[in-house]
């Protein structure tokens, strides 16, 4: 009976062994091609909301708090504008909010990445209605959010049950007006 048990056991052993390394080997063949869609995913970004550039280069500096990333857009050699990613705290914690901002101080359009919002309400922060609110606004001052009514020229109007999310959106929008306003103008 004890014989039995350590033959099971060492069985297992081997048939877990070979599914790890098998799962490895998988693994470093896939994540090149992986880091590469996560690339070209973020270069579509960018692209969606500076369309006037037609390449990005990455402002290697820190600059702290919830700013993940800098990029100029380029026009040939020219700079077009700025795309700026944040990630303010959402509902369900934080939200990938990627800012594009011309060189003359218009946002040129927001784009929402990785995010865990509730499904229906917060997700909606995705949904084109929701984020065209923010297109052709100027940087001369922060956004606000309204719960409901016509918005001024400095106003989003929330996602109706989801104002937390939209609050958090129009933050990382108002972190990239600042930091354009501040070190990129």
């Amino acid at each position: 009976m004890k014989n039995e048990i350590v033959k099971l056991g060492i069985i297992l052993l081997i048939i877990t062994a070979i599914a790890a390394a098998l799962l490895g080997f998988v693994n470093q063949i896939t994540s090149p091609v992986i880091e590469a869609q996560i690339i070209e995913a973020n270069n579509m970004a960018r692209k969606s909301i500076l369309s006037d550039a037609d390449s990005f280069e990455l402002i290697q500096e820190d600059f702290g708090g919830e700013v993940l990333e800098v990029y100029k857009g380029l026009k040939g050699s020219d700079i077009v504008g700025y795309t700026i990613k944040t990630a303010p705290k959402g509902y369900a914690g934080a939200i990938e909010v990627t800012t594009g901002i011309t060189v003359d101080g218009t946002i040129s359009g927001v784009s929402i990445g990785t995010m865990n919002e509730t499904p229906g309400l917060g997700a909606k922060a995705k949904d084109e209605a929701f984020i065209s609110q923010y297109n052709s606004k100027m940087t001369d001052e922060n956004l606000a959010v309204i719960k409901n009514g016509t918005p001024a020229e400095n106003e989003i109007v929330a996602i109706s049950g989801a104002t937390i999310t939209s609050s958090a959106v129009t933050k990382g929008v108002n972190t990239a007006i600042e930091l354009f306003k501040n070190s990129l103008q």
